[in-house]
């Protein structure tokens, strides 16, 4: 589901994304991407409190009574989930936000964590979270990707869309993560045909 908040930003025109092969991507041209942890974190922790993420779940879930952030490391923290969501009726929803800041046509499905230990990223590790709020800061805009059928969709489509769309590497202190970028569109599609189940 995708959801468009209060924008942060005028928003940046959409551009239909190309299929080219992954070697002419520019983001693939030149030196890896360094991640430094402490950037990466505070970055991260100032879009917890960012005022479009509340309009967002209000829209997504009409009978929302709180959105609260999980902030402390924990068995939440560890299993993905930054926001816990609680509906008039009690039920309740977990959220693994993700924020990028540039207006990117993909979704980048973090593949590894760590490419040489081979920590599974995730989108394929376990989550505890029901879905991945993954927000594109410039447009003020945000898919609401359910994390059990985007998983699937990964399992049925993963290694067709490293050959189509190819890897992006960022290079950490001790470590490089690998992400696979996959055009919105193409994942959304292929979520609803993880949820068929024959």
């Amino acid at each position: 589901m995708t959801f468009t908040p209060e924008p942060i930003t005028p928003p940046v025109p959409s551009r239909r994304m190309e299929h080219r092969p992954a070697a002419r991507d520019r983001r693939a041209a030149g030196s890896p991407r360094v991640h430094r942890f402490r950037d990466s974190l505070a970055l991260s922790e100032s879009f917890v409190d960012a005022d479009w993420w509340l309009p967002l779940y209000r829209r997504a879930f009409p009978t929302m009574v709180s959105a609260v952030a999980v902030r402390e490391d924990g068995w939440a923290q560890r299993g993905g989930i930054d926001r816990l969501l609680t509906l008039s009726c009690g039920r309740t929803y977990t959220v693994d936000e993700k924020v990028r800041m540039h207006d990117w046509p993909d979704v980048l499905l973090e593949r590894w964590s760590d490419e040489a230990r081979r920590v599974p990223g995730w989108i394929q590790k376990p989550l505890a979270a029901d879905f991945i709020g993954y927000a594109y800061a410039p447009a003020g805009m945000c898919l609401l990707l359910p994390v059990v059928p985007l998983q699937r969709a990964w399992r049925q489509h993963g290694r067709k869309w490293i050959d189509l769309y190819g890897t992006r590497s960022a290079q950490n202190p001790g470590y490089v993560s690998v992400g696979v970028p996959v055009p919105r569109h193409v994942l959304m599609q292929a979520i609803v045909e993880a949820m068929m189940i024959n």
